[in-house]
C-alpha cells in the first residue's frame, strides 16, 4: 500500500496530537526535536504502543512492528511520517 507522506508541519501536529492522547498533561510544546520520548515522557511499553498505534490511526500511515524503534524522538517520528511512500 502506497501512502501520501505528510507534510512537515502537519507530521508534528500528529505527533503531539497523539502524544497528548497519551499523556495529557504532557508539555508537548516544550518537546525539543531531539528529546527521547520515552524518557522525556516517561512513557511504558504499553504507553509507547498507545501512542504508535494512535498516530498511525490518526495519519493514515502504516506503522508497524519494525517501525517502532524509529519512533524515538519528535524529529525522528517526522521524518518517519514525511518519508513515507
Amino acid at each position: 500500500m502506497t501512502t501520501t507522506p505528510l507534510d512537515p508541519r502537519r507530521a508534528r501536529q500528529a505527533v503531539n496530537e497523539a502524544l497528548l492522547e497519551i499523556v495529557p498533561d504532557a508539555d508537548v510544546a516544550s518537546l525539543g526535536p531531539d528529546d527521547e520520548l520515552r524518557q522525556t515522557l516517561e512513557l511504558d511499553s504499553m504507553d509507547f504502543l498507545a501512542f504508535a498505534r494512535r498516530l498511525s490511526e490518526s495519519t493514515g500511515q502504516p506503522i508497524d512492528e519494525y517501525d517502532y524503534d524509529r519512533l524515538t524522538t519528535v524529529r525522528a517520528c517526522v521524518d518517519l511520517l514525511t518519508s513515507r511512500r
